[in-house]
């Protein structure tokens, strides 16, 4: 009797609940990213367009915070709003001792955004999208085994074209390979490799899983299994960085966005290869600007998640300080 007392306050209990999870307020919508991460916008400009990033996070209230990003400054956007696929902000930028500020009104929908950005020069159509995730697979990677008793280092690269589709090498001292049904699904990695050396030729496949920057898996063959560990190579540099740039005129905030291929972002300017050498860090950029063309040479250091270096450009040298930045998710950092 107790017995089916207890299962009918228990099962009244759960109707209860569910009917309360009908009634709207009650349930708990599914977590998007909202408008979190970066946008890529087109933003008329004289004859032509410039590329523009929006980057959007959350601040310590929880409000929305966000980043006007060029290929010559980063600028902080002011009362960001956005509700029910509206999103607005006000945007100032500084040139010398000028100032202009700038209205969005404009919404995003299926992974794009428009709308107007006004001003007292008149107001311009906005258009753009999310910018694509970068696979966490994407970068080289120093794998170690055993092989008996000898310990053997290779390299795993693994990169995108530009479709997407992941594509990868393994570099060894020993032999030639060749890697076919490379499958990358959250943190899982697998793929088949043929070995041919000498006279010789076999066939093996990995199964591993990324955890930050390792990747720890299995390879096996008809020789047997063997745990291999990967350890991703310039991580230290790989992320965000925001910069201080001081040149003649003054000094502007900036972001350099370092890919786990070693490629890279200087604001909107792309970094074709990042070189890490030991604690030093150099690029090269070729800048377009109308009919012409600028290069512009970084060299710096890195120590304890700081950047120094110069900034050369055929306009004279750019002082630059940087910071990486560490991002937290309850309360745990997470590089």
């Amino acid at each position: 009797m107790k017995r089916q007392m207890l299962f009918k306050v228990v099962l009244c209990g759960s109707l209860l609940i569910l009917s309360l999870l009908t009634v709207p307020g009650w349930a708990q919508p599914p977590r998007g990213r909202g408008i979190f991460g970066d946008w890529q916008i087109k933003v008329p400009f004289g004859e032509r367009d410039m590329n523009v990033i929006l980057s959007f996070t959350r601040d310590a209230e929880r409000n929305w915070a966000g980043q006007w990003i060029s290929g010559w400054a980063m600028n902080e956007l002011k009362d960001v709003k956005f509700e029910e696929g509206n999103l607005s902000f006000v945007h100032t930028a500084r040139f010398g001792d000028n100032e202009f500020t700038s209205t969005f009104k404009g919404t995003i929908e299926e992974g794009k955004v428009t709308g107007v950005l006004s001003s007292d020069r008149g107001d311009s159509d906005v258009k753009g999208q999310r910018s694509p995730r970068t696979p966490r697979a994407l970068g080289n990677w120093e794998m170690k085994y055993k092989v008996g008793e000898r310990d053997v280092t290779s390299k795993l690269v693994i990169t995108a074209d530009k479709e997407g589709q992941l594509h990868a090498q393994w570099q060894s001292g020993r032999g030639e390979h060749e890697i076919t049904d490379l499958a990358y699904e959250r943190r899982s990695l697998s793929f088949k490799r043929k070995t041919k050396m000498q006279d010789r030729e076999w066939e093996s496949t990995f199964e591993g899983t990324f955890a930050g920057d390792t990747l720890n898996g299995t390879i096996k063959s008809e020789r047997g299994e063997i745990e291999a560990q990967g350890t991703r190579l310039g991580a230290a540099v790989i992320g965000t960085w925001n910069l201080d740039v001081t040149a003649e005129w003054g000094t502007v905030k900036q972001r350099l966005m370092v890919n786990p291929d070693m490629t890279g972002l200087y604001g909107t300017i792309p970094v074709k290869k990042i070189n890490l050498e030991g604690d030093k860090m150099s690029f090269h950029m070729v800048v377009p600007f109308g009919d012409q063309e600028f290069e512009m040479d970084f060299a710096g250091k890195m120590a304890e998640m700081k950047l120094t270096g110069e900034m050369k450009t055929s306009r004279g040298t750019q002082e630059i300080k940087g910071t990486k930045v560490v991002r937290r998710r309850r309360g745990r950092p997470n590089m």
